[in-house]
This record gives structure tokens, sequence and C-alpha cells, in this order.
């Protein structure tokens, strides 16, 4: 794989039908790679979807929630959201941290007819694509994903 757009795109061909795919830096909102089979998918469109992924994983309610926890276990606050799954009347989105790189999420949105359990297999599967090319020179500068 030569980038994160290359892995977005491979996964997107390679399940049934997959919509989009993205890598997003959670701490940033940066969209580092993606690829998509939406004519409608304009850039403000993905910007949405790294917004929505970063209120997902970093929200401020979803911090609230973690400090509570940490606070009532005595322990240091951390992120503790890995995966989400949210369902639309037409879509599947499913979410998940990088494990090695938590700041990093992938994004996968299939059509809601798509196999529940393909979708979450690709998506921890471009999790583990992902993460070595993360380290890579230029491969999660800001502007080295796109639309795809």
């Amino acid at each position: 794989m030569g980038s994160l757009d290359d892995v977005m795109r491979t996964v997107i061909d390679a399940v049934d039908g997959a919509l989009a795919g993205a890598v997003i830096d959670v701490e940033t909102g940066a969209l580092l790679g993606a690829a998509h089979e939406v004519p409608y998918f304009t850039q403000d469109y993905l910007d949405a979807v790294a917004a929505a992924a970063i209120e997902t994983f970093r929200g401020a309610s979803v911090t609230r929630v973690e400090e509570l926890i940490a606070q009532h276990r005595g322990v240091p606050p951390e992120h503790l959201v890995e995966e989400v799954q949210v369902t639309t009347r037409g879509t599947l989105h499913f979410l998940t941290t990088v494990p090695e790189r938590p700041d990093v999420a992938i994004v996968l949105v299939i059509d809601r007819r798509s196999s529940t359990g393909m979708g979450w297999a690709a998506t921890r599967r471009a999790a583990a694509e992902v993460s070595p090319l993360l380290d890579a020179p230029d491969a999660a500068a800001p502007g080295s994903g796109g639309a795809g």
C-alpha cells in the first residue's frame, strides 16, 4: 500500500455495498485519507464526517463521562471509546481507533443490506493496514488525504 487513500480504496473495493471510508486524526480533525463511491461526497461532506468522528471519540460529553469514570475509579482520565457502530435507515457506519495510534480513527460506511460482520472485519483490517503508514514520512501530513 502506498498511501492512506490507497488503503481506504482497497477496503471500499473489497466490501460489497461499501460507500465510503476515511482515516481521521481525532485530535486535530485532519482528514488523512479517504475513498468513496458517492458522487455528492464533497470535501465539505468529508470534513463533516471528520468532525462527527471527533465528537464521537473526543467530544465534550464523552470526555466528561471518561473523567467521571476515572474519578470514580481513582485513576487518571483516559480515552475509553475504541469502537462505535451507527445505524441509519440506509447505512451502517463503523468507527474504530487504530490500536497503536488511538488518536487516529477509521470510518467505514456501507449499505445497510451489507453484512455487519464484513463491515467490522474490513474496518479492523483497515486499522491494521493504516498503522504502519502513519509513521511513514508525509503519510499523515495534513492534505495528504483527499476526497478519493
